[in-house]
Protein backbone atom coordinates (compact mmCIF):
# COMPACT_ATOMS: atom_id res chain seq x y z
CA UNK A 1 0.00 0.00 0.00
CA UNK A 2 1.20 3.64 -0.81
CA UNK A 3 0.49 5.67 2.87
CA UNK A 4 0.77 9.54 2.99
CA UNK A 5 1.34 9.95 7.16
CA UNK A 6 -0.12 13.05 8.27
CA UNK A 7 0.89 14.00 12.25
CA UNK A 8 -0.35 16.57 14.01
CA UNK A 9 -0.69 19.22 17.23
CA UNK A 10 -2.23 21.75 17.79
CA UNK A 11 -0.53 25.23 18.67
CA UNK A 12 -0.74 24.86 21.82
CA UNK A 13 0.65 21.65 22.21
CA UNK A 14 3.27 22.26 20.29
CA UNK A 15 4.24 24.87 22.75
CA UNK A 16 3.85 22.57 25.82
CA UNK A 17 6.00 19.88 24.01
CA UNK A 18 3.85 17.72 22.13
CA UNK A 19 5.78 15.67 19.55
CA UNK A 20 5.64 15.43 16.03
CA UNK A 21 8.85 13.60 16.06
CA UNK A 22 7.13 10.70 18.37
CA UNK A 23 4.14 10.38 15.80
CA UNK A 24 6.33 10.26 12.78
CA UNK A 25 8.41 7.65 13.98
CA UNK A 26 5.71 5.52 15.53
CA UNK A 27 4.03 5.42 11.93
CA UNK A 28 6.96 4.65 10.43
CA UNK A 29 7.65 1.84 12.45
CA UNK A 30 3.68 0.97 12.13
CA UNK A 31 4.34 0.75 7.95
CA UNK A 32 7.98 -1.21 8.15
CA UNK A 33 5.67 -3.82 10.25
CA UNK A 34 2.84 -3.83 7.81
CA UNK A 35 5.14 -3.57 4.39
CA UNK A 36 3.74 -0.40 3.44
CA UNK A 37 5.16 1.69 1.00
CA UNK A 38 5.49 5.63 2.27
CA UNK A 39 5.38 8.02 -0.25
CA UNK A 40 5.34 11.20 1.74
CA UNK A 41 5.35 12.17 5.39
CA UNK A 42 2.94 15.60 6.23
CA UNK A 43 3.66 17.28 9.58
CA UNK A 44 1.31 19.96 10.90
CA UNK A 45 1.39 22.74 13.70
CA UNK A 46 -2.34 24.04 13.26
CA UNK A 47 -5.32 24.13 15.98
CA UNK A 48 -8.02 24.90 13.52
CA UNK A 49 -10.81 22.69 14.16
CA UNK A 50 -12.23 23.00 10.64
CA UNK A 51 -10.19 21.14 7.65
CA UNK A 52 -10.21 24.37 5.35
CA UNK A 53 -8.06 25.87 7.88
CA UNK A 54 -5.03 23.44 8.05
CA UNK A 55 -2.19 23.63 5.41
CA UNK A 56 -1.22 20.52 5.83
CA UNK A 57 -4.12 18.66 4.90
CA UNK A 58 -5.03 20.99 1.95
CA UNK A 59 -1.56 20.21 0.55
CA UNK A 60 -2.86 16.26 1.00
CA UNK A 61 -6.16 16.81 -0.62
CA UNK A 62 -4.71 18.06 -3.45
CA UNK A 63 -2.20 15.68 -3.78
CA UNK A 64 -4.30 13.02 -4.05
CA UNK A 65 -6.92 14.59 -6.75
CA UNK A 66 -3.99 14.91 -8.64
CA UNK A 67 -2.46 11.52 -8.08
CA UNK A 68 -5.89 9.42 -7.63
CA UNK A 69 -4.39 6.11 -8.21
CA UNK A 70 -0.89 6.40 -6.65
CA UNK A 71 -1.87 6.33 -3.31
CA UNK A 72 -3.91 4.17 -1.05
CA UNK A 73 -3.87 4.82 2.31
CA UNK A 74 -3.92 8.26 4.81
CA UNK A 75 -2.57 7.56 7.97
CA UNK A 76 -3.06 9.19 11.50
CA UNK A 77 -1.26 8.19 14.93
CA UNK A 78 -4.86 8.28 16.62
CA UNK A 79 -8.19 9.48 15.42
CA UNK A 80 -8.25 12.46 17.73
CA UNK A 81 -4.75 13.64 16.17
CA UNK A 82 -7.24 13.65 12.60
CA UNK A 83 -10.56 15.30 14.42
CA UNK A 84 -12.07 16.06 16.99
CA UNK A 85 -15.18 17.13 15.29
CA UNK A 86 -17.41 14.12 14.47
CA UNK A 87 -19.31 16.11 11.83
CA UNK A 88 -16.30 17.50 9.87
CA UNK A 89 -14.62 14.39 10.19
CA UNK A 90 -17.04 12.50 8.12
CA UNK A 91 -17.22 15.03 5.21
CA UNK A 92 -13.80 14.77 5.25
CA UNK A 93 -13.75 11.39 5.05
CA UNK A 94 -16.28 11.00 2.46
CA UNK A 95 -13.81 13.63 0.54
CA UNK A 96 -11.22 10.84 0.50
CA UNK A 97 -13.39 7.64 0.18
CA UNK A 98 -14.42 9.72 -3.08
CA UNK A 99 -10.56 9.03 -4.48
CA UNK A 100 -10.60 5.57 -3.30
CA UNK A 101 -8.36 6.71 -0.29
CA UNK A 102 -8.58 4.92 2.92
CA UNK A 103 -7.92 7.02 6.06
CA UNK A 104 -7.24 5.26 9.30
CA UNK A 105 -5.72 5.19 12.46
CA UNK A 106 -2.38 3.08 13.54
CA UNK A 107 -3.20 3.25 17.54
CA UNK A 108 -6.99 3.08 17.16
CA UNK A 109 -7.20 0.79 13.32
CA UNK A 110 -10.56 0.46 11.86
CA UNK A 111 -11.05 -2.51 10.03
CA UNK A 112 -13.47 -1.33 7.14
CA UNK A 113 -14.30 -4.84 5.66
CA UNK A 114 -16.13 -5.66 8.61
CA UNK A 115 -19.97 -4.13 9.22
CA UNK A 116 -19.41 -3.18 12.56
CA UNK A 117 -16.37 -0.98 11.76
CA UNK A 118 -18.71 1.88 11.41
CA UNK A 119 -19.88 1.33 14.97
CA UNK A 120 -16.09 1.28 16.16
CA UNK A 121 -15.59 4.68 13.60
CA UNK A 122 -18.40 6.22 15.47
CA UNK A 123 -17.15 5.68 18.61
CA UNK A 124 -13.49 6.64 18.21
CA UNK A 125 -14.83 9.90 16.26
CA UNK A 126 -17.39 10.66 19.37
CA UNK A 127 -14.55 10.07 21.90
CA UNK A 128 -12.31 12.65 20.28
CA UNK A 129 -15.21 15.10 20.35
CA UNK A 130 -16.02 14.42 23.76
CA UNK A 131 -12.88 15.25 24.88
CA UNK A 132 -12.61 18.09 23.16
CA UNK A 133 -15.82 19.31 24.86
CA UNK A 134 -14.36 18.43 28.47
CA UNK A 135 -11.43 20.55 27.70
CA UNK A 136 -13.59 23.51 25.95
CA UNK A 137 -15.91 23.23 29.44
CA UNK A 138 -12.42 23.37 31.75
CA UNK A 139 -11.40 26.14 30.03
CA UNK A 140 -14.38 28.02 30.44
CA UNK A 141 -14.53 27.57 33.81
CA UNK A 142 -10.79 28.45 34.35
CA UNK A 143 -11.76 31.61 32.80
CA UNK A 144 -14.87 32.56 34.75
CA UNK A 145 -12.72 31.66 37.32
CA UNK A 146 -9.71 34.40 36.36
CA UNK A 147 -12.04 37.18 36.23
CA UNK A 148 -14.40 36.16 39.21
CA UNK A 149 -11.00 36.93 41.24
CA UNK A 150 -10.07 40.20 39.08
CA UNK A 151 -7.64 38.70 36.91
CA UNK A 152 -7.34 39.65 33.22
CA UNK A 153 -7.87 36.92 31.06
CA UNK A 154 -7.88 37.78 27.83
CA UNK A 155 -5.62 40.16 25.47
CA UNK A 156 -5.21 43.49 27.75
CA UNK A 157 -6.69 47.00 26.35
CA UNK A 158 -4.79 49.43 24.99
CA UNK A 159 -2.68 51.37 27.95
CA UNK A 160 -2.22 47.55 29.47
CA UNK A 161 0.55 44.94 28.14
CA UNK A 162 -0.40 41.25 29.45
CA UNK A 163 3.08 39.99 31.35
CA UNK A 164 3.43 35.98 31.34
CA UNK A 165 6.14 34.28 33.35
CA UNK A 166 4.72 30.81 33.11
CA UNK A 167 1.21 28.74 32.60
CA UNK A 168 -0.05 29.72 36.30
CA UNK A 169 1.97 33.56 36.70
CA UNK A 170 0.40 36.56 34.34
CA UNK A 171 -0.22 39.43 35.23
CA UNK A 172 -1.55 42.86 33.66
CA UNK A 173 0.76 45.92 34.45
CA UNK A 174 0.08 49.66 32.29
CA UNK A 175 1.82 50.50 29.34
CA UNK A 176 3.71 53.60 30.09
CA UNK A 177 3.69 54.54 26.72
CA UNK A 178 0.21 53.91 26.22
CA UNK A 179 -1.47 54.71 28.73
CA UNK A 180 -0.37 58.24 29.03
CA UNK A 181 -2.49 58.90 25.44
CA UNK A 182 -5.55 56.75 26.69
CA UNK A 183 -5.80 59.30 29.78
CA UNK A 184 -5.19 61.85 27.15
CA UNK A 185 -8.33 60.69 25.73
CA UNK A 186 -11.18 60.46 27.80
CA UNK A 187 -9.60 63.56 29.47
CA UNK A 188 -10.52 65.08 26.44
CA UNK A 189 -13.95 63.38 25.35
CA UNK A 190 -15.08 64.38 28.85
CA UNK A 191 -14.93 68.07 28.31
CA UNK A 192 -17.31 68.07 25.95
CA UNK A 193 -16.00 70.23 23.31
CA UNK A 194 -15.16 67.80 20.72
CA UNK A 195 -16.61 65.04 19.28
CA UNK A 196 -15.51 61.66 20.15
CA UNK A 197 -14.80 60.53 16.29
CA UNK A 198 -12.85 63.97 16.28
CA UNK A 199 -10.70 63.12 18.80
CA UNK A 200 -9.73 59.42 17.78
CA UNK A 201 -8.78 60.88 13.94
CA UNK A 202 -6.91 63.66 16.49
CA UNK A 203 -5.49 60.09 17.75
CA UNK A 204 -4.30 58.46 14.55
CA UNK A 205 -2.69 61.10 13.25
CA UNK A 206 -0.85 61.79 16.03
CA UNK A 207 0.28 58.70 17.41
CA UNK A 208 -0.64 56.38 14.10
CA UNK A 209 -3.26 54.45 16.56
CA UNK A 210 -5.94 52.96 14.10
CA UNK A 211 -9.01 52.52 15.80
CA UNK A 212 -12.15 52.54 13.95
CA UNK A 213 -15.18 53.97 15.42
CA UNK A 214 -16.53 51.32 17.45
CA UNK A 215 -13.54 50.06 18.38
CA UNK A 216 -13.20 53.33 19.45
CA UNK A 217 -16.14 53.82 21.52
CA UNK A 218 -15.78 50.29 22.79
CA UNK A 219 -12.84 51.62 24.79
CA UNK A 220 -14.35 54.73 25.85
CA UNK A 221 -17.09 52.41 27.70
CA UNK A 222 -14.65 49.43 29.06
CA UNK A 223 -14.35 49.98 32.96
CA UNK A 224 -11.67 48.45 32.96
CA UNK A 225 -9.80 51.40 33.21
CA UNK A 226 -11.34 52.17 36.23
CA UNK A 227 -10.22 49.35 38.19
CA UNK A 228 -12.81 47.00 37.15
CA UNK A 229 -13.38 43.34 35.50
CA UNK A 230 -16.55 42.11 33.58
CA UNK A 231 -17.89 39.24 34.43
CA UNK A 232 -20.07 37.34 31.61
CA UNK A 233 -23.17 35.59 32.56
CA UNK A 234 -21.78 31.81 32.90
CA UNK A 235 -23.96 28.98 34.35
CA UNK A 236 -27.01 30.76 35.57
CA UNK A 237 -24.56 33.78 37.16
CA UNK A 238 -25.65 37.22 35.48
CA UNK A 239 -22.99 39.37 34.14
CA UNK A 240 -21.49 41.63 36.80
CA UNK A 241 -18.29 43.60 37.42
CA UNK A 242 -15.82 42.60 40.42
CA UNK A 243 -12.54 45.13 41.38
CA UNK A 244 -9.38 44.18 39.06
CA UNK A 245 -6.16 43.24 40.45
CA UNK A 246 -4.94 45.91 38.05
CA UNK A 247 -4.19 49.46 38.33
CA UNK A 248 -6.60 51.78 37.11
CA UNK A 249 -5.84 54.61 34.76
CA UNK A 250 -8.83 56.66 34.74
CA UNK A 251 -10.41 58.25 37.39
CA UNK A 252 -13.90 57.17 37.99
CA UNK A 253 -15.22 60.84 37.68
CA UNK A 254 -13.65 60.96 34.66
CA UNK A 255 -15.02 57.96 33.48
CA UNK A 256 -18.41 58.96 34.34
CA UNK A 257 -17.91 62.07 32.81
CA UNK A 258 -17.54 60.43 29.83
CA UNK A 259 -19.75 58.12 29.72
CA UNK A 260 -22.67 60.86 29.89
CA UNK A 261 -21.08 62.51 26.83
CA UNK A 262 -21.32 59.73 24.67
CA UNK A 263 -24.82 58.78 25.82
CA UNK A 264 -25.79 62.54 25.05
CA UNK A 265 -27.48 63.13 29.30
CA UNK A 266 -24.94 65.60 29.82
CA UNK A 267 -27.27 68.85 30.20
CA UNK A 268 -26.94 72.59 29.37
CA UNK A 269 -25.09 72.25 26.09
CA UNK A 270 -27.32 72.97 22.99
CA UNK A 271 -26.63 70.52 20.14
CA UNK A 272 -24.25 72.03 18.41
CA UNK A 273 -24.15 70.84 14.47
CA UNK A 274 -20.83 69.74 12.82
CA UNK A 275 -19.70 73.23 11.64
CA UNK A 276 -20.57 76.46 13.12
CA UNK A 277 -19.37 79.63 11.09
CA UNK A 278 -17.75 81.37 13.88
CA UNK A 279 -19.24 84.73 12.40
CA UNK A 280 -22.93 83.76 13.25
CA UNK A 281 -22.45 82.00 16.43
CA UNK A 282 -25.66 83.77 18.27
CA UNK A 283 -28.02 82.44 15.61
CA UNK A 284 -29.20 79.43 17.59
CA UNK A 285 -29.81 82.03 20.52
CA UNK A 286 -31.65 85.21 18.99
CA UNK A 287 -34.61 85.63 18.24
CA UNK A 288 -36.65 88.18 15.40
CA UNK A 289 -37.63 91.34 17.86
CA UNK A 290 -40.75 91.23 15.26
CA UNK A 291 -42.40 87.83 15.07
CA UNK A 292 -39.84 85.79 17.57
CA UNK A 293 -39.11 83.67 15.02
CA UNK A 294 -35.45 82.22 14.99
CA UNK A 295 -32.42 83.85 13.30
CA UNK A 296 -30.36 82.76 10.63
CA UNK A 297 -27.73 84.10 8.53
CA UNK A 298 -25.37 83.96 5.53
CA UNK A 299 -22.57 85.55 3.94
CA UNK A 300 -22.84 87.75 0.76
CA UNK A 301 -20.54 90.01 -1.61
CA UNK A 302 -20.70 93.54 -2.40
CA UNK A 303 -18.85 96.52 -2.60
CA UNK A 304 -15.70 95.15 -3.01
CA UNK A 305 -15.73 92.72 0.07
CA UNK A 306 -17.76 89.49 1.42
CA UNK A 307 -20.10 90.94 4.60
CA UNK A 308 -22.11 88.31 6.81
CA UNK A 309 -25.67 89.16 8.31
CA UNK A 310 -28.11 88.04 10.69
CA UNK A 311 -31.73 88.25 9.30
CA UNK A 312 -35.55 86.55 9.98
CA UNK A 313 -35.91 82.90 9.37
CA UNK A 314 -39.47 83.70 8.71
CA UNK A 315 -39.58 87.54 6.48
CA UNK A 316 -35.98 88.79 5.73
CA UNK A 317 -37.91 92.64 6.06
CA UNK A 318 -38.31 91.71 9.93
CA UNK A 319 -34.72 91.96 11.07
CA UNK A 320 -31.49 92.44 8.99
CA UNK A 321 -28.07 93.10 11.38
CA UNK A 322 -24.52 92.96 10.29
CA UNK A 323 -23.05 89.98 12.57
CA UNK A 324 -19.75 91.77 13.44
CA UNK A 325 -22.04 94.55 15.00
CA UNK A 326 -24.42 92.17 16.44
CA UNK A 327 -21.63 90.18 17.67
CA UNK A 328 -19.44 93.02 19.23
CA UNK A 329 -22.97 94.59 21.03
CA UNK A 330 -23.12 90.90 22.57
CA UNK A 331 -19.95 91.46 24.26
CA UNK A 332 -20.79 94.45 25.57
CA UNK A 333 -23.97 93.54 26.69
CA UNK A 334 -22.30 90.58 28.93
CA UNK A 335 -19.50 93.13 29.77
CA UNK A 336 -22.29 94.84 32.12
CA UNK A 337 -23.64 91.97 34.10
CA UNK A 338 -21.12 92.69 37.12
CA UNK A 339 -21.13 90.31 39.86
CA UNK A 340 -22.93 91.45 43.18
CA UNK A 341 -19.65 91.18 45.57
CA UNK A 342 -21.57 91.39 49.22
CA UNK A 343 -24.12 88.44 47.62
CA UNK A 344 -21.50 86.44 45.87
CA UNK A 345 -19.34 85.67 48.73
CA UNK A 346 -22.30 84.98 50.86
CA UNK A 347 -23.37 82.41 47.91
CA UNK A 348 -19.92 80.54 48.57
CA UNK A 349 -20.25 80.39 52.23
CA UNK A 350 -24.01 78.67 51.76
CA UNK A 351 -22.36 76.21 49.96
CA UNK A 352 -19.55 75.13 51.93
CA UNK A 353 -22.19 74.87 54.86
CA UNK A 354 -24.77 72.97 52.50
CA UNK A 355 -21.71 70.46 51.08
CA UNK A 356 -20.74 70.22 54.62
CA UNK A 357 -24.05 68.68 55.75
CA UNK A 358 -23.58 66.52 52.69
CA UNK A 359 -20.58 65.54 53.83
CA UNK A 360 -21.76 64.65 57.79
CA UNK A 361 -25.21 62.67 55.62
CA UNK A 362 -22.39 60.73 53.39
CA UNK A 363 -20.68 59.72 56.08
CA UNK A 364 -24.00 58.28 57.68
CA UNK A 365 -24.80 56.69 54.36
CA UNK A 366 -21.15 54.78 54.55
CA UNK A 367 -21.74 53.88 58.07
CA UNK A 368 -25.16 52.16 56.91
CA UNK A 369 -23.40 50.45 53.75
CA UNK A 370 -20.21 49.14 56.31
CA UNK A 371 -22.72 47.54 58.71
CA UNK A 372 -24.53 45.38 55.65
CA UNK A 373 -21.10 44.01 54.76
CA UNK A 374 -20.36 43.08 58.33
CA UNK A 375 -23.85 41.34 58.53
CA UNK A 376 -23.40 39.93 55.07
CA UNK A 377 -19.67 38.27 55.97
CA UNK A 378 -21.12 36.90 59.26
CA UNK A 379 -23.68 34.94 56.97
CA UNK A 380 -20.86 33.75 55.01
CA UNK A 381 -19.27 32.33 57.89
CA UNK A 382 -22.92 30.42 58.61
CA UNK A 383 -23.07 29.26 55.94
CA UNK A 384 -19.37 27.52 55.54
CA UNK A 385 -19.97 26.15 59.11
CA UNK A 386 -23.73 24.56 57.90
CA UNK A 387 -21.88 23.26 54.39
CA UNK A 388 -19.20 21.38 56.67
CA UNK A 389 -21.60 19.97 59.18
CA UNK A 390 -23.04 18.72 56.36
CA UNK A 391 -26.38 20.84 56.60
CA UNK A 392 -26.35 21.84 52.82
CA UNK A 393 -25.27 20.60 49.95
CA UNK A 394 -22.06 21.83 47.98
CA UNK A 395 -24.72 23.28 44.78
CA UNK A 396 -26.76 25.42 47.46
CA UNK A 397 -23.03 26.66 49.79
CA UNK A 398 -21.74 27.87 46.05
CA UNK A 399 -24.90 29.60 44.63
CA UNK A 400 -25.47 31.61 48.27
CA UNK A 401 -21.76 32.10 48.55
CA UNK A 402 -21.76 33.96 44.92
CA UNK A 403 -24.83 35.52 45.87
CA UNK A 404 -23.22 37.28 49.22
CA UNK A 405 -19.91 37.87 47.30
CA UNK A 406 -21.79 39.84 44.83
CA UNK A 407 -23.50 42.09 47.31
CA UNK A 408 -20.59 42.82 49.29
CA UNK A 409 -19.07 43.62 45.75
CA UNK A 410 -22.00 46.12 44.91
CA UNK A 411 -22.31 48.07 48.68
CA UNK A 412 -17.83 48.39 48.20
CA UNK A 413 -18.71 50.15 45.00
CA UNK A 414 -21.33 52.64 46.42
CA UNK A 415 -19.15 52.86 49.36
CA UNK A 416 -16.58 53.97 46.65
CA UNK A 417 -18.50 56.17 45.27
CA UNK A 418 -19.38 58.09 48.22
CA UNK A 419 -15.92 58.20 49.63
CA UNK A 420 -14.92 59.79 46.56
CA UNK A 421 -12.70 62.72 47.58
CA UNK A 422 -13.87 65.31 44.35
CA UNK A 423 -17.50 65.41 45.96
CA UNK A 424 -16.50 68.12 48.15
CA UNK A 425 -13.23 70.02 46.78
CA UNK A 426 -15.69 72.38 45.41
CA UNK A 427 -13.19 75.34 45.79
CA UNK A 428 -11.47 75.07 42.72
CA UNK A 429 -14.42 75.08 40.56
CA UNK A 430 -16.02 77.44 42.28
CA UNK A 431 -12.67 79.94 41.86
CA UNK A 432 -12.56 79.13 38.45
CA UNK A 433 -16.41 79.50 37.79
CA UNK A 434 -16.47 83.19 39.01
CA UNK A 435 -13.39 84.20 37.14
CA UNK A 436 -14.77 83.21 33.86
CA UNK A 437 -18.10 84.93 34.93
CA UNK A 438 -16.21 88.35 35.89
CA UNK A 439 -14.67 88.07 32.02
CA UNK A 440 -17.52 86.74 30.10
CA UNK A 441 -17.00 88.81 27.46
CA UNK A 442 -13.42 88.14 26.83
CA UNK A 443 -14.12 84.87 26.65
CA UNK A 444 -17.20 85.21 23.73
CA UNK A 445 -14.81 87.69 22.34
CA UNK A 446 -11.83 85.32 22.14
CA UNK A 447 -12.96 81.49 22.48
CA UNK A 448 -13.33 79.12 19.89
CA UNK A 449 -17.24 79.19 18.79
CA UNK A 450 -18.17 75.64 20.59
CA UNK A 451 -16.96 76.91 23.90
CA UNK A 452 -18.86 80.33 23.10
CA UNK A 453 -22.37 78.21 22.45
CA UNK A 454 -21.78 76.31 25.73
CA UNK A 455 -20.97 79.38 27.73
CA UNK A 456 -24.07 81.17 26.18
CA UNK A 457 -26.51 78.25 26.66
CA UNK A 458 -25.51 78.01 30.31
CA UNK A 459 -26.26 81.97 30.95
CA UNK A 460 -29.48 81.85 28.87
CA UNK A 461 -31.75 78.72 29.57
CA UNK A 462 -34.36 80.92 26.74
CA UNK A 463 -33.97 83.16 23.07
CA UNK A 464 -32.42 86.50 23.33
CA UNK A 465 -34.53 89.13 21.68
CA UNK A 466 -32.17 91.41 19.62
CA UNK A 467 -33.83 94.51 17.54
CA UNK A 468 -30.38 95.60 15.74
CA UNK A 469 -29.27 97.83 18.62
CA UNK A 470 -30.20 96.35 22.00
CA UNK A 471 -30.53 92.60 23.51
CA UNK A 472 -32.82 91.76 26.42
CA UNK A 473 -34.02 88.50 27.52
CA UNK A 474 -36.52 87.12 29.82
CA UNK A 475 -34.57 85.06 32.14
CA UNK A 476 -30.72 84.28 33.02
CA UNK A 477 -29.54 80.80 34.76
CA UNK A 478 -31.00 80.86 37.96
CA UNK A 479 -27.41 81.46 39.63
CA UNK A 480 -26.28 84.32 37.74
CA UNK A 481 -29.88 85.40 38.57
CA UNK A 482 -28.93 85.81 41.94
CA UNK A 483 -25.53 86.81 41.47
CA UNK A 484 -25.97 89.97 39.40
CA UNK A 485 -29.09 91.17 41.32
CA UNK A 486 -29.21 93.51 38.09
CA UNK A 487 -31.61 91.15 36.09
CA UNK A 488 -34.92 93.34 36.28
CA UNK A 489 -33.08 96.33 35.21
CA UNK A 490 -31.15 94.73 32.15
CA UNK A 491 -34.70 93.24 31.15
CA UNK A 492 -36.44 96.68 30.95
CA UNK A 493 -38.79 95.54 33.97
CA UNK A 494 -38.16 99.44 35.79
CA UNK A 495 -40.63 99.64 38.91
CA UNK A 496 -38.76 101.86 40.68
CA UNK A 497 -38.67 99.98 43.70
CA UNK A 498 -35.05 98.38 44.91
CA UNK A 499 -34.05 94.99 45.14
CA UNK A 500 -32.13 94.81 48.27
CA UNK A 501 -32.57 92.11 50.28
CA UNK A 502 -31.83 91.27 53.68
CA UNK A 503 -31.64 87.61 54.20
CA UNK A 504 -29.18 84.98 51.64
CA UNK A 505 -31.17 82.41 53.31
CA UNK A 506 -34.19 83.29 52.57
CA UNK A 507 -33.14 84.26 48.45
CA UNK A 508 -31.34 80.80 48.33
CA UNK A 509 -33.09 78.01 50.34
CA UNK A 510 -31.14 74.45 50.64
CA UNK A 511 -32.39 72.73 47.90
CA UNK A 512 -32.66 75.36 45.56
CA UNK A 513 -28.89 76.60 46.25
CA UNK A 514 -27.92 72.80 45.96
CA UNK A 515 -29.30 72.71 42.12
CA UNK A 516 -28.05 76.21 41.24
CA UNK A 517 -24.56 74.90 42.36
CA UNK A 518 -25.14 72.40 39.40
CA UNK A 519 -26.01 75.21 36.81
CA UNK A 520 -22.87 77.05 38.09
CA UNK A 521 -20.53 74.15 37.95
CA UNK A 522 -21.39 73.80 34.28
CA UNK A 523 -18.93 76.97 33.20
CA UNK A 524 -16.48 74.53 35.05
Amino acid sequence: MNVIIYCRVSSDEQAKGGSLDFQEKTLREFCRKNGYNIIDVYREDASGKDFKHRPKINEIMKYCKSHKQEVDLILVLRWDRYSRNQRLAYINLDYFKSLNIEVNAAEQYVDYSVPESKMLLAMYLSMAEVDNDKRSIGTMDGINQALSEGKCANKAPRGYKNIKIDDYNKYVEIDKVKAPIIQWIFSEVAKGTQSPNYIRRLVERKHGWRINKNSFMDMLRNRFYIGKVRVPEYKGVPEHYVNGKHDAIIEKTTFEKVQEMIDGKKKGSPKLSKKINPDLFLRKFICCPVCGKSITGATSSGNGGKYTYYNCSNDAKHFRCRAEEANVLFAKYLSSLKPNEPILRLYKEVLKDIRQEGKVDIQGQIKGYEGEILKTKERLNNLEDKYLDGEIDRETYYNAKERYNKNISTIEEKIDILENPNRANIEPKLTYSIDLINNIDYHITHDRVEVKCKLISSIFPEKIVFDGKTYRTNSLNKVLDLIYQQTNELQGKKNGKSSNKSSFSHLVPRAEAERCTKLLFCFY
